[in-house]
């Protein structure tokens, strides 16, 4: 049986491993640069103290001969919205990664990593996740309850003109 563990600040470097790994089969470009060191100071950050505000499972890779490493990833945000009639607690949250090291793929290690994070999302009073899902996911998400639930619109700051 597989047993994620919550992540811990000192894990923040194999997130974002992890994080550009995903990055990379989305795209087909692997393109590393400064976000990383802003992703890992960001990670560690926000995995410190007793309530952290980011929820990340992992599960460490038993490769031998390898240098410690997360074989797995989920991780996910919780954002206070104002409460609403089907939300009371106005607690939503969206999972932004989920990535498995392609020497530990086919083991279901995304399934147990993502069932954990949604506990702990459960466990906060969420009451709606959401996520993106490229092709190859969306079946996974899928048979966790996943479905559509709207159009979302979406704008790039960084196009608009400014006046």
């Amino acid at each position: 049986m597989i047993t994620p563990r919550a992540a811990r600040p000192e894990d923040a470097a194999e997130l974002v491993r992890l994080r550009r790994l995903m990055f990379s089969a989305m795209t087909g470009r692997d393109e590393p640069g400064g976000w990383e060191r802003d992703a890992e100071e960001m990670a560690r950050r926000q995995l410190t103290g007793p309530e952290p505000v980011l929820g990340a499972f992992v599960v460490d890779g038993d490769a031998a001969g390898a240098a410690p490493h997360l074989a797995a990833c989920a991780v996910g945000r919780i954002e206070e919205r104002l409460p609403a009639p089907g939300h009371p607690a106005g607690r939503f949250a969206f999972v932004f990664n989920v990535c498995t090291d392609p020497r530990y793929r086919g083991r279901g290690l995304a399934r147990t990593t993502t069932e954990a994070l949604l506990a702990w999302f459960a466990e906060r009073g969420v009451t709606r996740v959401d996520l993106h899902a490229t092709d190859d996911a969306e079946p996974l998400y899928r048979s966790l309850g996943f479905a559509e639930h709207s159009t979302a619109l979406s704008l790039d700051l960084r196009t608009r003109a400014r006046p």
